[in-house]
């Protein structure tokens, strides 16, 4: 008998003897449950195991056996739906609940946060949205970023206070010429599975990133003897190692990336392993063989949450991310707010190669018509003002590159319905589009909108039928050099820029790469971007940790998380 079928059988005699203690016999139970004397004495015994209630059989015949309940139909309902929530299951779950979304809201509250079972610390968090891709080697959104950075290791990597880069599964590395550099791996580093690093494993993981523009100057790489690694260049780069501490540059599995679930279940060597990845629920469990300092938590799990339970939560005793949901309202008295402008912005690109904005008329009519300030009025009627925005003068906080003084450029002539594409699975971007609709409506432009994935959005497959592309960009860190990846990754500007405006954007990282000059200037290039109508910079976002004062060490990232492995709860004692 399942375990649901069970319950409903205890509902039915709970109910029928009012949950009170009672003398009666095996035949009345069997009425009750609808089944033979002999069935019934099993679903009794079945009860005794779950702990619910107590049949203590007549001894003598024309006596009364005794029925004693332990739990209440109430109890297990409430059990039920724990585990409901859990599985994400929360329609079914606010069904059983009488659709009381203020007893569903508290049943999702209280399993959040920090909790110690089995002398293992858990923290279990709310998010809006699944992880079905945790290949660094695709393109990365600002959650998976980090993700990737607990999951896997790369040869060098970003140390997070200072920004300076330092050694991670290349314990030391040296230039050998302009065009050859040699990395010393750690020995005997071993992925999730138990499977020892190996070199084929680094070189098929940089290789796969060849066809990409930021590591294109990679000629070829070659493992000369065991834990050693050769880079050929086919231009200079005096800064390889800081080009390899991106979370792109991660080193897999090859087996594991391979398989068919890689995507969905990575092998890295990080200090956390993938255990659980569905829809509504991502688990991370510590690497007992990690080569650093293992991890202080000993799980972490993600809960996935539609944008409905997620206005519900509160955080009163739970940790949370901000990313997860960047609504002001989540923001109490009595938690403590670690908050900082992301380094990017929400922006919207033209399609200056193939879309209307090829026609310069069009890109100063856009770029005039669609900044922030114009938007404001528009988003304020869809309910904008509950996130975390402030308008973005250019590319990065700071970045003063956006005209504020409106010319009222007239509309072109011609075509008037354009195509606007924005990335799935995020709460702003609707309600973005939808303004964007109605604000060019009033000067007679239609817009008709598309919904796509992030993979889509960095790598266009109907680039030629798009006008407008609206995203997101995060950095990651300060770096002056931190807008190279973004640049360069994939195809999303360049599928956009005309070819010899994105020539010399490339050329600019070569030559920068060339010398030993530590600053790259980027400010420059995100000038040109805004100033040739390219990029039209929408709002930044505040993002940090919001938490409950229940963990040490708490410290968010550039990307709104914590590092998990550095978080620990202290003991009560």
């Amino acid at each position: 008998m399942s375990g649901q079928r069970l319950q409903t059988q205890f509902s039915k005699v709970f109910a029928h003897f009012s949950g009170k203690d009672s003398d009666t016999n095996l035949q009345d139970m069997a009425e009750i449950f609808s089944c033979t004397r002999r069935n019934a004495r099993m679903v009794l015994s079945k009860m005794g195991e779950q702990g619910w209630l107590s049949w203590e059989p007549a001894v003598g015949r024309g006596k009364q056996s005794r029925l004693t309940f332990h739990r209440t139909d109430s109890d297990l309902q409430m059990k039920r739906v724990r585990k409901w929530v859990k599985d994400g299951k929360l329609d079914a779950a606010l069904e059983e609940l009488g659709n009381d979304a203020a007893k569903l809201a508290h049943l999702i509250q209280e399993q959040l946060g920090v909790s110690t079972q089995e002398g293992k610390q858990i923290i279990r968090l709310p998010y809006y949205r699944a992880f079905p891709c945790l290949n660094p080697a695709k393109p990365l959104r600002r959650s998976e970023q980090h993700l990737i950075t607990q999951i896997f290791n790369g040869l060098t990597r970003f140390n997070d206070s200072t920004e300076e880069v330092e050694a991670d599964l290349a314990h030391h590395w040296e230039a050998l010429s302009d065009t050859h550099w040699r990395f010393y791996l750690r020995p005997a580093v071993r992925f999730h599975d138990g499977s020892l690093l190996q070199t084929d494993d680094v070189i098929w993981s940089l290789q796969t990133l060849s066809e990409n523009v930021y590591f294109s100057h990679i000629d070829h790489i070659v493992a000369p003897e065991d834990n050693v690694i050769d880079f050929y260049l086919n231009r200079p780069d005096r800064r390889l190692p800081d080009t390899l501490a991106v979370p792109m540059a991660s080193i897999q599995s090859k087996k594991a990336a391979t398989s068919k679930n890689g995507e969905q279940f990575p092998v890295g060597t990080g200090p956390y392993r993938v255990v659980e990845n569905n829809s509504h629920q991502l688990v991370l469990k510590a690497h007992d063989q990690y080569f650093g300092f293992r991890a202080l938590t000993d799980e972490i799990e993600i809960w996935v949450l539609d944008s409905a339970a997620m206005c519900y939560l509160q955080p009163t005793a739970t940790l949370d991310p901000t990313a997860l949901d960047s609504r002001q309202g989540i923001l109490q008295n009595g938690t403590k707010e670690r908050l900082a402008l992301d380094e990017g912005c929400n922006y919207l690109m033209l399609n200056r190669c193939s879309g209307v904005a090829k026609d310069p008329r069009w890109a100063a009519y856009l770029s005039d018509r669609l900044s922030s300030l114009r938007l404001l009025p528009y988003l304020a009627e869809s309910g904008i003002g509950e996130y975390r925005l402030t308008n973005a003068y250019g590319l990065l906080p700071g970045w003063i590159h956006t005209n504020v003084s409106h010319s009222d450029i007239a509309v072109p002539s011609s075509k008037t319905t354009l195509r606007l594409a924005h990335q799935s699975d995020n709460p702003l971007f609707p309600l973005m589009a939808k303004a964007l609709k109605a604000l060019l409506a009033k000067e007679g432009v239609g817009l008709d909108i598309d919904v796509v994935s992030y993979e889509d959005m960095m790598e266009p497959k109907q680039a030629k039928k798009v006008d407008i592309w609206l995203c997101g960009m995060s950095l990651g860190n300060k770096r002056s050099d931190a807008i190279l990846p973004w640049l360069m990754n994939f195809e999303h500007l360049s599928a956009a820029m005309p070819q010899d405006e994105f020539s010399v954007v490339v050329e600019k990282m070569t030559t920068w790469r060339d010398k030993d000059q530590p600053h790259f200037d980027a400010e420059t290039i995100g000038k040109t971007l805004v100033g040739s109508a390219q990029i039209i910079p929408l709002f930044h976002i505040w993002l940090g940790v919001v938490d409950g004062r229940e963990l040490e060490d708490v410290s968010s990232n550039k990307v709104g998380w914590f590092d998990f492995k550095s978080v620990w709860k202290k003991p009560a004692l």
